[in-house]
């Protein structure tokens, strides 16, 4: 027998209607159902292994006594074929020991420090509760002496906590919530109205809290994918996974010979040329014969597109495609391009054409630049997730603030009110003794409208979600129990490259298509084991799908607004196959055109390598973390960036970048002083962009090992942050053992930008 598991299932439902409801949805006899165990606030049910899959299926997100509830399988993973999916799943389970074994190595390292890890806040006491954030409870806690500092610690805003009492010897609930607030003596916390009052005498402690919820709906997504039988999921993953082929994107509508793209092979449309081995993007070639350029119509309602398109060709070639592909498409955006634009005009047309559309990232800030984007031209999505994980400016469009001025979120506050004022007469019983059972029934008749406000909560939220022809998500926030069965025409991932696959599974079990925007060929997704990432969990399932089907299912965005084009020139030719064309406004812009700014050989040139080969700057190992920094290179680069702050660039337009995490330290303490420069690892500067960026590159040694920049996407990154000016510093006996940076060498010679430091000290 397989196990499924359901929740939330209703306080003290009876296992008859579990049964009812196992064996309604899932089409299955009752004398085929095991044993049915309730543990917290779910229920695990015994049911046949081949018929699980269907099970599961037809009751997640279905409703339980007026409610949608969760269902997903239960215990570990049990794949009928070792196939792709499976080995996925298996590789999710060794990054969760690896998560598990860092933080107990975090731990450790800091035993002994008043603040430990850095995870944990204890003896507090709570100040203060209020309704707020879509009608989560509020909880401001602090230390038994007012404005006592709190100690140092990671719980900041948006960090899932588990909150629990201290003071009591007796079993007490525990509750999971989200910090939505911190300063010096106090921390907020929200949390989901629990079912009874919470203690005043209470000592309480908040720890930070694993993402277990978002490894088990991977992990879910993955099993449901590989068992999907005669359905959309199944087709979907058929194609995908490459077990059939895809049709190719018909012509739209309309579109005759007249009106179609220039014939490849063509005098103005000659056939594209192969990529170098190994090097570049598979999806780099333009192949246009399938999908033609097209304008995008202006669409007169709400919603549609408003404006005769401003988008380039190449965007709207990617657009057309992605609406013509039937099963599923690529948007290539390299840096600077304009991916996100191009995704928010696509999601434009998909609304005016009716579609319900699911915009997902993988990461808050990925959904909320998105968000700000739609926002910006004019549609209205709801925004999925915890509102203290949105940005503040966009909570207006979190799906618990919308569903909050319904009128039914508005009687639920009142009648959630009436039922704590009964909790609390209940516990705090002062003029007469109450009768026997009084208290009981007091706590029976709170619980009982309880009840009623979850359930028109969800009907104040059933309504949002209705109206809504966009709604944005994380790929592993997508909840059943909030979105019920609801399934979308399109699934849009942006940033595609930066997740690993199972998350994007996730969206996929909603999804009649999916069209995959980012770029293989900067930073791929953060794997911690280091097996799981060389057996493949660190290959984003763009990055598969592009390997696999080559440029026919993807299309190139060429045209960059951000780079000088001696900037974007080595990028190009190394990722990119020489493709990318600098548009004219950027193209020769340069430090010197900026207001204020001096005209100095600095800033008169947009790049520059300063080879300090020779001149013994040798990097250094910090015991303590094990990471790399290169303090004379430090010093030079510190004197660079002094150098442009007195020429007349501001603080805010200088990004200082560095692959090691030890050289950020460093480099820091270096520039404390200056207000307004950024200073951080090539992760911390991904999606970013100065007007100038300055790298350390720190390796040198006599060995020639350069560690991780041998992931040279890394660089790609780091290169392509900067707009009028790029200053590289690096040691070129070093850097040249390997071909990549062998060929960077060569570029910066090439166009007279390599430098010795030497030339520096005279």
């Amino acid at each position: 027998m397989a196990l499924i598991h359901i929740d939330p299932v209703p306080p003290r439902c009876p296992p008859g209607v579990v049964l009812a409801f196992v064996c309604g949805g899932g089409k299955i006899d009752s004398k085929h159902v095991g044993k049915i165990a309730f543990v917290g606030r779910g229920a695990t049910v015994e049911v046949p292994d081949g018929k699980a899959a269907a099970i599961v299926n037809a009751l997640d997100g279905a409703t339980l006594q007026a409610k949608p509830v969760r269902v997903r399988f239960a215990g570990k993973a049990d794949f009928t074929d070792a196939n792709h999916l499976s080995n996925l799943s298996h590789l999710l389970d060794l990054e969760a020991k690896a998560e598990q074994e860092e933080a107990r190595r975090r731990a450790q390292a800091e035993e002994g420090s008043p603040v430990g890890d850095g995870s944990t806040l204890t003896k507090l006491i709570l100040r203060d509760s209020e309704f707020g954030l879509g009608g989560r409870l509020l909880l401001t806690f602090g230390r038994k002496t007012l404005n006592e500092p709190l100690p140092p610690s990671r719980l900041g805003p948006g960090a899932p906590v588990l909150l629990s009492q201290t003071n009591v010897n007796r079993r007490v609930p525990s509750y999971r919530g989200v910090i939505y607030d911190r300063d010096t003596a106090t921390i907020g916390v929200a949390i989901d109205p629990p079912d009874d009052d919470l203690p005043d005498e209470a000592v309480w402690r908040l720890d930070l809290s694993p993402d277990e919820v978002s490894r088990l709906r991977q992990q879910d997504a993955l099993r449901r994918a590989a068992s999907a039988t005669g359905d959309r999921l199944a087709e979907l993953r058929e194609v995908l996974l490459g077990e059939r082929p895809t049709p190719p994107a018909p012509l739209p509508q309309g579109k005759g010979e007249e009106g179609g793209p220039i014939p490849e092979g063509s005098e103005d449309n000659p056939p594209p040329s192969p990529l170098p081995e190994g090097r570049g993007s598979s999806a780099g070639s333009q192949d246009v014969s399938e999908a033609p350029s097209l304008p995008l119509p202006s669409v007169e309602g709400g919603g549609g597109v408003g404006a005769p398109s401003a988008l380039n060709e190449p965007q709207r070639d990617a657009v057309a495609f992605a609406l013509a592909a039937p099963d599923f498409a690529i948007i290539h955006g390299p840096p600077g391009t304009g991916k996100t634009t191009t995704v928010v005009e696509f999601i434009r047309e998909l609304v005016a054409r009716g579609d319900k559309v699911l915009a997902c990232a993988p990461s808050n800030h990925a959904v909320d630049n998105l968000l700000e984007k739609l926002l910006g031209v004019g549609e209205l999505p709801v925004r999925l997730g915890h509102p203290a994980r949105v940005m503040p400016e966009l909570r207006a469009r979190a799906i618990d603030i919308l569903a909050e001025k319904h009128p039914d979120a508005r009687q639920a506050r009142k009648v959630a009110r009436e039922a704590f004022a009964l909790f609390r007469q209940a516990d705090k019983w002062t003029r007469e003794k109450p009768q026997p059972g009084e208290k009981a029934a007091l706590r029976k008749e709170a619980r009982e409208m309880l009840t009623e406000v979850r359930r028109l909560e969800a009907s104040a939220t059933e309504r949002v979600l209705d109206e809504a022809r966009v709604v944005c998500a994380t790929l592993t926030g997508l909840d059943s129990q909030l979105l019920g069965q609801r399934r979308f025409d399109v699934v849009v991932i942006d940033e595609a490259c930066q997740s690993t696959e199972p998350a994007a599974w996730v969206p996929l079990l909603r999804a009649n298509k999916v069209v995959l925007a980012g770029d293989h060929c900067q930073l791929p997704p953060t794997v911690l084991s280091p097996e799981a990432a060389e057996r493949g969990l660190s290959v984003s399932l763009m990055e598969r799908l592009v390997r696999q089907f080559g440029p026919g299912a993807s299309r190139l965005l060429t045209v960059q607004h951000r780079m000088h084009a001696g900037v974007m020139g080595f990028s190009n030719g190394e990722f990119y196959d020489s493709q990318l064309v600098a548009h004219e406004s950027v193209a020769a812009h340069l430090l010197c055109h900026l207001p204020g700014v001096a005209r100095d050989p600095l800033t008169e040139t947009p790049v520059q390598f300063i080879d300090t080969a020779g001149a013994s700057y040798d990097e250094e190992l910090e015991e303590d973390t094990g990471s790399r920094f290169n303090a004379q290179e430090a010093t030079l680069a510190v004197k660079k960036v002094r150098a442009l702050l007195a020429l007349g660039v501001a603080p805010s337009q200088i990004g200082l970048i560095t692959p090691y995490r030890a050289q950020v330290r460093l480099l820091r303490e270096k520039l404390a002083d200056v207000s307004g420069l950024e200073i951080d690892s090539v992760d911390g500067f991904q999606g970013r962009e100065k007007e100038a960026i300055v790298v350390s590159l720190v390796r040198s040694n006599n060995e020639g090992e350069i560690g991780f920049l041998s992931d040279t996407r890394r660089t790609n990154v780091a290169f392509t942050r900067a707009r009028r000016k790029l200053l590289v510093i690096g040691d070129s006996a070093t850097l040249a053992s390997d071909p990549f940076y062998q060929r960077m060498l060569t570029y910066f010679e090439q166009i007279g930008a390599l430098s010795s430091v030497w030339e520096e000290t005279e």
